[in-house]
């Protein structure tokens, strides 16, 4: 029987994911309604937000950023992510951004709602972007989980709720586009529910839909709310229309019924048959959102400016703020004990570095003060390096504007300037050791080779791809030495053209990039013993060692390689036990088939020799590599694939050629769904399949398919595929050592 990889148990994982996927020690947060900081100067903190906006591409997060900057007061004009005025939201500030119509990288800016400051991250919803989400909800206190009316939960929104329950992020889910046609904001609230696995219910019904939208009725209040005015600025509010009445009591009635499952106040209430007040049912809402264990669900339109308002108040009513987030860090200087943080300016600083980017001015660092304060001019100590250095400047970002501040108290976002740091580093004043954990980085899934088309643009080239790789943690740089290439990975064929586009545009270098390469991983699938001695002796000391064990898979095929000593006394040396670890892990390096990293084994060692003399560090790490290269022989020796779930939608006349096109590549067809003339189809497919097949779908459906995919897991080729790759492989190693 295969094993399934660890991600896949993800989806399965139901409710209880809410609350408990985390990434790694450190990360794990929880909540606090009453601050357990309670000085006087935190006052402000108690009204600020940090907030991240995340969603399905295309799903409107942009458009809805844009205005909420306009309605804060941030930006003066509206303008499209598409606009025919070619300026472009303020957010894409990228000319690659304005350009393609998504967004690329994530941007922070702040605004100010009802007297209460609020810092905002807007990120990109293509998958290959994924790692600008992933930072930023590592840092975030709360999010708005966007959702298209008419396209639902999608599978970047799967990916992006995974992320926000690996960190314990509460959320509120804002249905967006409620003027499309087709627009169902019911089917959506069921879908999150089914396929988020979340207990959600809307807190808001709307008055009309699609063409006929107007405002939504507050289910808390039972007020009706509309949007005049040019830009939906004018806000009236207005007894429900009789004809929407039981509809709205009905859809209150639900929402009580969802609340009252997790909140016992509300609980009692709806037991007891009383209807709650406005207060305790806006209470209720905001303990069960902070405790993970309710997810309110609000509606509008931001193109249509309707709505948005309504969601800055949800924002402050029942988001966190800062000093009800709890934090920990790991204590360096005590066996890196954890520690809570305490969201308070007068504590010892720590500030953890989530973001890098390059500017005219040197690099820029986004920050979270999680502790502390950090201020312009004084020293600060980077934790990873024992370095101490000075502040130059430190700003607040209005997207690629900047505004310069003197100070950043705990609970702020902030970047500065001039300071060399890696994504995921801790910034401290010295008076205590205390480090952020860092968040996690997915695997790269896609490799290309790639060189300068000019050898004299050698030097650019590197330090492109150098910033790069500093700047994002899923874009990595390897090289081959057979081939004498240099090898960029990411997580996609799109994540690799826009670094080999920005190459050509900021540094003017043009790049001749070679054929996508898949990264493939290799595994075992059965235990095998090994005995293995390794013996040379060549005249004075020589080179001893005897290594026994056997070798396993481990629990998922996606686990790093592990070193085990089940060894009974001290057969061998116990100082040659990390030279026989080195060895292991070395050789997992380069696979026994194809030389590509093995995953999913375990090394145990259950017995050996040494020799007084001629045992050393070098003889033992030689006799772990020939153990390895025995055992694998009988150990069933397996490339595995990535594999990407691939959701495609187009108008159902086309179904039966684009589900035939999906079994011409190999997939699996997961599921299906119908819904006003256009099908969503579910399917999985080899990632090694997948490339072409852009220009095949929009030739199959005349132009009318679109697809999204992202890295599900890797999984094991079939007997075949594996026969094939490894004879191509062959035959590429041959043709190189002839050259």
């Amino acid at each position: 029987m295969l094993r399934a990889a660890s991600s896949t148990t993800l989806q399965a994982a139901g409710r209880a994911l809410g609350r408990a996927v985390v990434a790694g020690r450190g990360c794990q947060r929880s909540f606090s309604v009453t601050s357990a900081c309670r000085s006087p100067h935190l006052e402000y903190l108690k009204s600020m937000r940090n907030i991240g906006i995340s969603a399905h591409i295309d799903s409107g997060k942009t458009t809805l950023t844009e205005r909420i900057l306009f309605y804060t007061g941030r930006i003066k004009e509206i303008h499209e992510v598409r606009g025919k005025d070619g300026v472009g939201a303020k957010m894409d500030s990228m000319d690659l951004e304005r350009e393609k119509g998504i967004t690329i990288q994530s941007a922070a800016t702040f605004c100010e709602w009802k007297k209460h400051p609020i810092n905002i991250i807007d990120t990109p919803g293509h998958v290959d972007f994924t790692i600008e989400v992933e930072r930023a909800l590592r840092v975030l206190d709360g999010a708005v989980l966007v959702l298209c009316a008419v396209g639902g939960v999608q599978s970047q929104t799967n990916t992006v709720d995974r992320q926000m329950k690996r960190y314990n992020v509460p959320r509120i889910a804002f249905i967006n586009k409620m003027d499309r046609g087709g627009a169902d904001p019911w089917r959506i609230v069921t879908q999150i529910r089914d396929k988020l696995f979340l207990n959600a219910a809307a807190i808001q019904v709307p008055i009309g839909r699609e063409d006929e939208l107007e405002g939504m009725v507050d289910l808390v209040t039972m007020k009706a709310i509309r949007f005049s005015g040019e830009k939906g600025e004018n806000i009236v509010e207005s007894e429900i229309d009789a004809p929407m009445l039981e509809e709205c009591k009905a859809k209150r009635a639900e929402m009580i019924e969802k609340l009252g499952e997790v909140d016992d106040e509300i609980g009692e209430l709806f037991l007891a048959e009383e209807e709650p007040s406005v207060q305790q049912l806006t209470d209720a809402i905001r303990r069960a959102t902070l405790d993970l264990k309710f997810v309110p669900v609000m509606m509008g339109s931001a193109y249509k400016n309707k709505g948005v308002q309504l969601l800055l108040d949800g924002v402050l009513s029942y988001l966190p703020k800062p000093t009800e987030v709890v934090n920990t860090a790991l204590d360096i200087a005590n066996n890196e004990e954890e520690v809570t943080t305490k969201t308070d300016p007068k504590e010892p600083l720590v500030a953890l570095a989530f973001k890098l980017q390059e500017s005219p001015f040197g690099q820029l660092t986004y920050l979270r003060i999680y502790q502390g304060t950090m201020r312009k001019g004084e020293q600060t100590y980077h934790v990873a390096t024992g370095k101490k250095m000075k502040v130059p400047r430190l700003v607040r970002m209005h997207s690629d504007d900047m505004e310069d501040v003197d100070e950043a108290k705990a609970g702020e976002i902030v970047a500065m300037f001039g300071v060399e740091c890696a994504t995921g580093d801790t910034f401290t004043d010295g008076k205590t050791k205390l480090s952020m954990t860092s968040m996690h980085v997915p695997e790269a899934v896609m490799s290309l080779a790639l060189e300068p088309a000019q050898k004299n643009n050698l030097d650019k080239f590197s330090k492109a791809l150098s910033r790069f790789m500093r700047e994002d943690p899923t874009f990595r740089v390897g090289f081959d030495g057979e081939t004498k290439q240099t090898l960029v990975s990411g997580m996609g064929e799109l994540h690799l053209q826009i670094y080999v586009e920005r190459i050509k545009r900021e540094y003017g270098v043009e790049c001749i990039a070679g054929a996508p390469r898949v990264n493939y991983r290799e595994t075992v699938m059965k235990k095998a013993d090994f005995d293995y001695q390794h013996k040379k002796q060549s005249g004075g000391q020589g080179q001893y060692g005897r290594v026994i064990g056997y070798i396993e898979p481990t629990d998922t095929i996606m686990d790093e390689p592990g070193f085990q000593s089940d060894m009974i006394g001290n057969v061998i040396t116990p100082s040659w036990l990390a030279a026989i670890e080195k060895g292991f892990r070395e050789s997992c390096d380069l696979g026994p088939l194809m030389e590509h990293r093995m995953s999913g084994v375990r090394f145990v060692l259950t017995d050996g020799n040494s020799h007084a003399v001629d045992s050393s560090e070098l003889a033992f790490k030689l006799a772990a590599k020939g153990a390895v290269r025995q055992a694998m022989e009988k150990a069933g020796a397996t490339v595995l694939e990535p594999v990407m779930s691939v959701e495609i939608t187009c108008p159902d006349e086309f179904q039966g050629t684009v589900v035939s096109l999906v079994n011409k590549r190999k997939g699996m067809i997961e599921g299906s769904e119908t819904l006003h003339g256009y099908v969503t189809i579910n399917c999985v497919v080899p990632l090694a399949n997948m490339f072409g097949y852009s220009t095949e779908l929009r030739s199959a459906t005349q132009g009318k398919g679109e697809f999204t995919m992202e890295y599900k897991t890797h999984m094991p080729v079939t007997p075949q595929v594996q026969q094939e790759l490894v004879a191509k492989f062959e035959e590429e190693k041959l043709a190189k050592q002839k050259k």
